[in-house]
C-alpha cells in the first residue's frame, strides 16, 4: 500500500530532524535494533543512571559508610527527590514525598482519607473507583474498606457521576487518571470537582500520568495522590513510589504505618510515636538509597525538558505521536480485525494507544506481541475477558524523550507484516512467560 505523503517514513523521519525535544533522546541509553513503546510498563535507562548508583555503591558507601546519611545527603532523599516531582505533578515543595511502593502509599493516604471521610460524616462508608481500575489500587482499597468497616464499589467509568449524585454515602472516589488499559484520561479538575460536590474526598493514582502529560493537583484541588516511578519517570524496576496530600489533610491524622522516618524526631528514639508535620508524617522505615538515587536521575530527564517548553511541550509531542500511531493503524492495518481501544479525542487520551484483538479469537494477542518483540519492536499485552468492553489489548507507549516519529512508523509496518505473514502462529510465540 503506498502511504500519503504526510504518512510516509521519509516524512516521518522530517518530522524528527526538526522536533526540537530530538536532543533529549541523547539522555537514555537505548540498545541497538529495539524500537521500544513500553515505557508505559518501564522506562528506559538513563544514561546517568550506571555512573549514579556505581558512585553512591563505591563512594557514598564503600567510603562514606554511614557518614554519608549526612555528607552525602541520604536522609534527604524523599524530599529532595520528592521536590523534583513535584515540578511535574503540581505540588509545591514539601508536598510530596518518595517512599515505598505505589500499593503501600496507596495504602497509606486511601487510609487516612477514609478516617477524614468518616471523622467528617460517619454515614461516608463507600469507596468507588473504576471496575477497570489496575488491580492492585482495587485490592488495596479493598483491605482498607474492609479495615474501616466500609464497602468498596466498582463502577464503569461513565456511571461514576450518577453515583455520586445518587446518596451521600460515598467518603472517597479512588481512580487513575490514565486508564492503565484503555489509556483513556480522566479530566482531573471535572472529575475532583464532582466528587467534592457530593461531599467525597478525591484520590488520584499518577502512576500512567506522571512525567507524561501535565499534572496541577494544587489546580484541580486534589485531596490525596500516589505514583509510580518506574514508567514514565525512568526510575528502573522497582523504583520507589511517591504520595502527596493536600496541606488541608497532611496533619489531619497519622497514616496507618507509622514508622521511624515518619516520627518528628526519628533520632531521639522514644517508645511512643509523635507524627512528623506534614507529609514527613507519611514516610515509614529506612528510604531506599540507591533505588532514590536512580530514580533522581530519571526524573532529571524529564526535567530536562523544562528549558524546552516542558510537560506542555512533552504532551504536544506525545499527542502528535500517538495521532501518527492511530492514522496508520487505520491505514495499514484497516483489515486486521484489530480495533482501536483508546479515545481518538487526544484530550481523553494518555500517552498510549491500544489495540484491541477480535473477540472471535482470530488473532492471539499475546502470540502477536511476542513475535513483535522478536523483531525488536517492544510493546506488552494485556489480557481482558474477551468480549467487545474488554478485549485483550496490544499496548504501546509513547514517551516523548525518546520516541520518534520514525519509530511509530516502523511499528506499525512491523505489526501489519507480522499480521500478514501469520508467523505469530508459530509455537514459539504462543508459550507464556510469567510475566505477560
Amino acid at each position: 500500500m503506498t502511504a500519503p505523503q504526510n504518512l510516509t517514513r521519509a516524512a516521518c523521519a522530517a518530522r524528527d530532524a526538526a522536533d526540537p525535544l530530538a536532543p533529549l533522546r541523547e539522555q537514555f541509553d537505548l540498545p541497538a535494533g529495539v524500537n521500544y513503546l513500553d515505557g508505559n510498563s518501564l522506562g528506559v535507562l538513563p544514561r546517568a543512571t550506571a555512573a549514579r548508583v556505581q558512585d553512591v555503591v563505591t563512594q557514598e558507601w564503600g567510603q562514606g559508610l554511614i557518614r554519608s546519611w549526612n555528607s552525602a545527603g541520604w536522609i534527604d532523599l524523599p524530599r529532595r527527590v520528592g521536590d523534583k516531582i513535584g515540578r511535574l505533578v503540581g505540588a509545591a515543595p514539601g508536598e510530596l514525598v518518595v517512599a515505598d511502593s505505589t500499593s503501600v502509599n496507596l495504602f497509606k493516604v486511601l487510609s487516612a482519607a477514609a478516617r477524614i471521610a468518616q471523622a467528617n460524616d460517619p454515614a461516608r462508608r463507600v469507596i468507588v473507583s473504576e471496575r477497570s481500575n489496575f488491580p492492585t489500587d482495587l485490592y488495596i482499597a479493598e483491605s482498607v474498606a474492609a479495615q474501616h468497616g466500609m464497602v468498596l464499589e466498582l463502577h464503569e467509568i461513565d456511571a461514576i457521576p450518577a453515583r455520586l449524585a445518587q446518596a451521600a454515602d460515598v467518603a472517597v472516589l479512588m481512580l487513575t487518571q490514565v486508564n492503565y488499559r484503555s489509556g483513556r484520561m480522566a479530566d482531573m479538575a471535572t472529575v475532583t470537582a464532582q466528587a467534592h460536590a457530593a461531599g467525597a474526598l478525591m484520590l488520584w493514582d499518577l502512576a500512567h500520568s506522571a512525567g507524561a502529560v501535565p499534572v496541577d493537583l494544587n489546580g484541580a484541588n486534589a485531596d490525596f495522590a500516589v505514583g509510580c516511578g518506574y514508567k514514565y519517570l525512568n526510575g528502573g524496576p522497582g523504583a520507589p513510589a511517591f504520595c502527596w496530600a493536600h496541606p488541608r489533610h497532611a496533619d489531619r491524622f497519622w497514616q496507618p504505618l507509622s514508622g521511624w522516618m515518619g516520627h518528628a524526631a526519628p533520632f531521639v528514639f522514644e517508645p511512643g510515636y509523635r507524627p512528623a508535620p506534614g507529609m514527613q508524617r507519611y514516610l515509614c522505615g529506612t528510604p531506599q538509597v540507591i533505588g532514590m538515587s536512580a530514580l533522581e536521575c530519571g526524573v532529571n530527564t524529564v526535567l530536562a525538558a523544562e528549558p524546552l517548553g516542558g510537560m506542555a511541550a512533552l504532551r504536544a509531542k506525545s499527542v502528535a505521536l500517538s495521532e501518527l500511531f492511530i492514522a496508520l493503524v487505520r491505514q495499514e492495518l484497516a483489515h486486521s480485525g484489530l480495533s482501536i481501544h483508546t479515545p481518538l479525542d487526544p484530550a481523553q487520551r494518555g500517552s498510549q494507544v491500544s489495540l484491541g484483538v477480535p473477540a472471535d479469537g482470530s488473532v492471539d494477542g499475546y502470540a502477536v506481541m511476542q513475535a513483535l518483540i522478536a523483531r525488536g519492536v517492544i510493546g506488552d499485552y494485556r489480557a481482558g475477558d474477551g468480549t467487545a468492553a474488554e478485549p485483550h489489548l496490544l499496548r504501546f507507549g509513547f514517551t516523548p524523550l525518546y520516541t520518534r516519529f520514525v519509530d511509530v512508523f516502523d511499528a506499525i509496518q512491523t505489526l501489519a507484516d507480522v499480521l500478514a505473514s501469520g508467523e505469530w502462529r508459530e509455537a514459539r510465540f504462543m508459550a507464556k512467560a510469567a510475566v505477560t
